[in-house]
């Protein structure tokens, strides 16, 4: 058994070492280098019409119709539809979030976010937040809930505390703040132009 091993050890060795002398094999190595390295796509298609995220399994690009979050999910990175669950995240998002716990889009987001927290990282919310705790970088809309946060909005904010950078619109609630304002804090009522 042992011969039988060592003599299928340096056959291996042999016809590798034969390989690498073939100049056929050689160019092609060469070739290789060459050519920039390309990610390869998980799917080359988006997921429809529903979509089962358990954890992280299975990874795709795209969701398109239903995804149903059990307990998070992380994995997409757009979702157009309806995002039911515990934790929903994404790139971009368009559509409902129905997440008890968190809705989070990294990028760009357009429909309606209801959860306990909210977020539109880096990018626009184009629609409704409503939760404990709302946030977006760029609000075009309604954020409802006891703390809103926001870059630049547009629209209303209604809640317990409300602050924005720079506001077109109206807050509604016990503390207002619109830092770029000439009045910066004003209760109950505070107005952005």
């Amino acid at each position: 058994m042992k011969k039988l091993l060592s003599f299928m050890f340096a056959a291996a060795v042999t016809a590798a070492a034969f390989a690498a002398d073939d100049p056929a094999e050689a160019e092609k190595a060469k070739d290789a280098e060459a050519r920039p390295q390309v990610e390869e796509q998980r799917y080359d298609s988006p997921t429809w019409p529903a979509f089962l995220a358990v954890w992280q399994v299975p990874h795709a690009l795209d969701v398109v119709g239903l995804r149903i979050t059990i307990p998070y999910s992380t994995a997409q990175e757009n979702v157009t539809g309806i995002d039911l669950g515990l934790w929903g995240r994404c790139l971009y998002f368009e559509g409902v979030q129905l997440n008890l716990l968190r809705c989070d889009v990294v990028d760009d987001g357009a429909g309606v976010q209801v959860g306990i927290y909210n977020s539109i990282g880096h990018g626009d919310m184009l629609g409704v937040q409503v939760g404990l705790w709302n946030e977006a970088l760029c609000l075009r809309g309604v954020q409802a809930g006891l703390i809103n946060v926001a870059g630049d909005a547009e629209g209303f904010q209604v809640g317990l505390i409300n602050r924005a950078e720079s506001l077109h619109g109206y807050q509604l609630g016990l503390v207002n703040v619109i830092r770029s304002a000439e009045i910066q804090f004003f209760p109950i009522l505070n107005i952005g132009f």
